[in-house]
């Protein structure tokens, strides 16, 4: 049963872009993989960017920075 973990930032993914997400995901896995769609879990995290650091800073921080 493959498992996909989708992390993105919390800023605004409409239900229809995360729905495009776990079908896209789960339909790459079928082309390349050969996996069964029906055994296939897709979980998208949203993570808040105070709490996602890219180079030791916050994305929050480099965002506003214009970074």
């Amino acid at each position: 049963m493959p498992y996909i973990n989708i992390k993105i930032t919390r800023e605004g993914v409409t239900a229809e872009q995360k729905a495009r997400l776990i079908a896209g995901a789960t339909q790459l896995l079928v082309d390349v993989l050969g996996k069964n769609p029906a055994t296939t879990v897709v979980v998208i995290d949203e993570v808040d960017t105070d709490n996602w650091g890219i180079a030791g800073e916050q994305v929050t921080r480099r965002r506003e920075r214009g970074r």
